[in-house]
């Protein structure tokens, strides 16, 4: 394509994490200013050179237990940073680095860091189990008038009919969809930060309990301690960093009504923004040599190889069955660090993002897919959808 899109103008030149557990016995602040730190360090750059900050959820703790980022304020002034652009995005999420991206593309700021940090795992361990979210509203108002009065509290409850559905338009089974948590608990196994490296068979997670069917114990991600940070850096500054990846495209389209409960195609999400991505590059499925797909839920993973074109609509059960297609030596290698399932719930594409900076860098240890490239990275789904392209410097 001709015509430079702004994300062109815009490089990813750090990822860094925390420690990452069920539970960690650190303040999800503590965490924060680890992943920030790491990522500062990884990008080859100073924490005087950030001159600009971004953190999901914005408020700090938000408005859910186990959402623990610590708010830009602390951060801006635990590390002294002085800042020329900051955003805190509640909501609208599409992607970690795209309002970052912005703001280094129209010269607001030269290095922006993002993060985001999780306390679930502790949230969970405390509380009982971490409360759904419905059920810290005692009032059933706005969409939640349309989910409490039917007992859907939980994102579980509320993306099952979408997995029933899908399953029954499309005749795709429990023992094919098995194969995707099944094999990023593989490909965990070599990720020494995964919060699951056990082996999983087709028959565990058949045998598993049903959390809201047809969704099962081991399609959902895993409640984790942990934060991630990504620092954002002009292209102009690619020089000075240590190992730059570009953002060769991006893209978060909202074609339906901004509401899972209302959402029109229960078999078809992620569409719009996939088409609107592939639209801003060259490059085609093909082309992407590993995939970070968002996997809240298996499903999520499934709407994102089909809009994305990795296969057909419909044809992800096929796709995915035996796991050949999505392992590391295989043709699109999936969730390479264990994806949400295994490695735990990063959330908003963070961890995805991550993993797939690494791979580009060739730095992902046991689990590299050999001559990385072009990395596909996807951001939860319908009215919080995210898509991007990153390729090697």
């Amino acid at each position: 394509m001709g015509t430079e899109r702004f994300e062109q103008r815009a490089v990813i030149s750090g990822v860094g994490q925390s420690a990452i557990g069920r539970q960690v016995d650190r303040s999800g602040f503590q965490l924060t200013l680890d992943a920030i730190v790491a990522a500062i360090d990884d990008a080859g750059l100073s924490i005087d050179d950030i001159d600009g900050l971004a953190m999901f959820p914005g408020g700090g703790k938000a408005n859910l237990p186990g959402y623990a980022s610590g708010n830009l304020y602390e951060v801006q002034d635990a590390l002294r940073i002085t800042t020329t652009w900051r955003q805190g995005q509640v909501e609208g999420m599409s992607l970690p680095f795209y309002g970052p991206a912005q703001a280094v593309a129209t010269g607001e700021a030269r290095h922006v860091v993002i993060w985001r940090t999780v306390k679930e795992g502790s949230a969970a361990r405390h509380a009982g189990g971490r409360p759904a979210y419905g059920s810290i509203h005692p009032e059933a108002e706005g969409p939640l008038a349309w989910l409490l009065p039917v007992g859907a509290l939980s994102p579980a409850c509320q993306i099952a009919p979408f997995a029933t559905r899908y399953m029954h338009e499309y005749g795709v089974t429990r023992e094919q969809l098995a194969w995707i948590p099944v094999t990023q608990r593989a490909h965990a196994a070599l990720n020494p930060a995964a919060v699951y490296r056990e082996p999983l068979s087709v028959e565990d997670y058949l045998a598993s309990r049903m959390i809201s069917s047809p969704i099962c114990l081991y399609d959902c991600d895993v409640p984790a301690d942990g934060a991630t940070a990504i620092v954002v850096s002009t292209v102009e500054a690619a020089a000075d960093l240590r190992a730059p990846v570009r953002i060769e495209a991006m893209a978060g389209v909202i074609d339906g009504r901004p509401s899972w409960e209302q959402w029109e195609d229960m078999g078809r999400v992620g569409y719009a923004t996939a088409a609107a991505m592939w639209g801003r590059t060259d490059l085609r499925p093909g082309d992407v040599d590993v995939a970070q797909l968002y996997d809240g839920f298996t499903i999520e993973a499934v709407w994102w190889l089909e809009a994305m074109g990795f296969c057909g609509t419909g044809e992800a059960g096929a796709f995915v069955e035996g796991g050949e297609r999505i392992s590391l030596g295989g043709e699109l290698p999936l969730n390479t660090w264990g994806g949400q399932l295994s490695g735990g719930r990063l959330h908003a594409g963070f961890g995805h993002t991550a993993e797939a900076v690494r791979q580009l860098r060739g730095e992902a240890g046991e689990r590299q897919v050999r001559g990385a490239e072009v990395a596909a990275v996807t951001n939860v789904g319908g009215y919080e959808a995210g898509a991007a392209l990153l390729t090697r410097w």
